[in-house]
């Protein structure tokens, strides 16, 4: 009886890790998508910081609803409670959702969805090491340092891999605002985590409160609505980019992380840039040349490499913890 009930509590575990690997897989792609449709939406007279407020402000939307459902009263208050006490960092979360997402915005549209995408996202994991180190006194050793350093010559053969005119330079430098704005944000996030525990979903929810309301006055001087006089296909687009990469995208990852390691999920995500880059060349009619295609490998590879060693970091000290 008790293999037996140990048998169906291991499968039950690894039904549980499984459904949380589908559900951080499906939130990548969802994501990978999001450059796209800002790039369609582009063509319909849309700027960048139109989308990100549109996004957030559908998201925001079909998260409260979301959240009215999973959270009781008590817990609603007792994230009320804990907003009240941070209510500075929720705010730096806020505005820092919200210049990440514009500056990638703006990225694809001036350097294109590919470079765009695994710029940001290969840099992202570079920086928040880097920022751990600095901040939190997370060693990085000397693998992690080389580690780095191979990502670094990756993301220059990226970059360098093809003719950079005045607009894929713009478009780069705010690809970098976006990966450190999406490091600040995350170091801040875990560091809230070392002292109260919080709930993921309802920090990403606030935080996408505020960066609505932070990109409201910058959207209007813009322009909200669609110039070309494809509303509705702008409407369907919006909608979609609001609903899945955004509402949806965040409910599915934040389910997965119940049951897969961080660092696991934080491998698995790097289906997004890849998914990116499909759709890039696929559909967008970009291109890379041989040497940034090598850069990515190498840049992909390099971020893969310092999730799973701090993989590793992480059991030896829980090791060393027990003995």
């Amino acid at each position: 009886m008790v293999s037996e009930a140990a048998g169906v509590k291991a499968g039950s575990s690894t039904l549980s890790v499984s459904r949380g690997l589908l559900y951080v897989s499906f939130a990548a792609i969802a994501w990978g998508t999001g450059g796209a449709v800002a790039a369609i939406l582009y063509r319909n007279g849309l700027g960048p910081v139109a989308v990100s407020f549109w996004r957030f402000a559908i998201g925001m939307f079909v998260l409260a609803i979301v959240a009215v459902i999973m959270n009781s009263k008590e817990k609603r208050r007792a994230m009320g409670a804990f907003i009240r006490e941070r209510w500075g960092r929720m705010v730096v979360i806020g505005m820092g959702l919200a210049i990440y997402q514009t500056a990638y915005f703006a990225a694809v549209q001036y350097s294109g969805l590919a470079v765009a995408t695994i710029v940001t996202l290969g840099l992202g994991p570079i920086l928040m090491a880097i920022g751990s180190y600095l901040t939190m006194g997370e060693r990085i050793g000397w693998s992690g340092a080389l580690i780095i350093a191979f990502a670094i010559f990756g993301l220059a053969l990226l970059t360098g891999g093809g003719e950079i005119g005045s607009h894929s330079l713009l478009g780069l430098a705010f690809a970098f605002l976006s990966s450190i704005c999406y490091a600040c944000v995350t170091l801040i996030t875990r560091a809230m985590g070392r002292y109260a525990y919080i709930d993921q979903f309802n920090v990403t929810f606030f935080g996408i409160v505020i960066g609505t309301l932070c990109l409201l006055p910058f959207a209007l001087f813009e322009g909200l609505t669609s110039r070309s006089g494809t509303i509705f296909q702008s409407v369907v687009f919006l909608s979609y980019l609001g609903v899945v990469p955004t509402a949806a995208a965040y409910i599915l990852f934040n389910a997965g992380l119940s049951s897969v390691r961080a660092t696991t999920a934080s491998v698995m995500v790097l289906i997004e840039p890849v998914t990116a880059a499909l759709i890039a060349v696929l559909f967008l009619g970009e291109t890379l040349t041989p040497i940034a295609v090598f850069g990515v490998i190498i840049l992909m590879s390099s971020v893969v490499v310092l999730a799973l060693s701090e993989r590793h970091g992480a059991l030896v000290v829980a090791k060393q913890k027990v003995s």
